[in-house]
């Protein structure tokens, strides 16, 4: 396929404007790698936020098979000082949830959006369709450089 911006990317909308370097495209690339890590980090969170939930409710059955077995001062020690407790102080993992997504989430999403527009036209993923570029087999199957081809 050929391209009509620039050769070394798969497409256009993917290819670097002229005059940007390859300095720059590494370090657009290179953000844009970490904040897809940042995703992740948001992803594991989420998963924290709903295990602490889901073992929070598992309490209330622990409570009750402990008084029905008896155990009222171990029973009483779950429901008064472990149940509903913060995981944080004054902060329950959905607190935590919406502090990190408006906070430093989405500080971080707008600096790499704010990078990309800034520097490359507002283009994402340019690092990564170059090397697509470079590392694909042109005309072999599987090795096509856009769904259309």
């Amino acid at each position: 396929m050929a391209m009509a911006h620039d050769s070394r990317s798969v497409e256009d909308e993917h290819s670097r404007p002229d005059g940007l370097d390859d300095t720059t495209v590494e370090a657009l690339g290179e953000l844009s790698k970490a904040l897809e890590t940042i995703h992740r980090v948001r992803g594991h969170l989420y998963s924290a936020h709903q295990l602490v939930g889901g073992a929070d409710l598992t309490l209330d059955r622990v409570v009750t098979l402990l008084r029905e077995a008896g155990h009222h001062a171990v029973a009483d020690r779950v429901e008064h000082e472990l149940l509903g407790r913060n995981v944080l102080p004054g902060r329950w993992t959905f607190q935590i949830m919406e502090e990190f997504d408006d906070g430093y989430y989405a500080a971080f999403q707008e600096i790499e959006r704010y990078a990309r527009e800034m520097l490359a036209g507002g283009r994402r993923h340019i690092y990564e369709a170059e090397m697509k570029q470079r590392r694909r087999t042109p005309g072999v199957p599987g090795h096509e450089a856009t769904p259309q081809e």
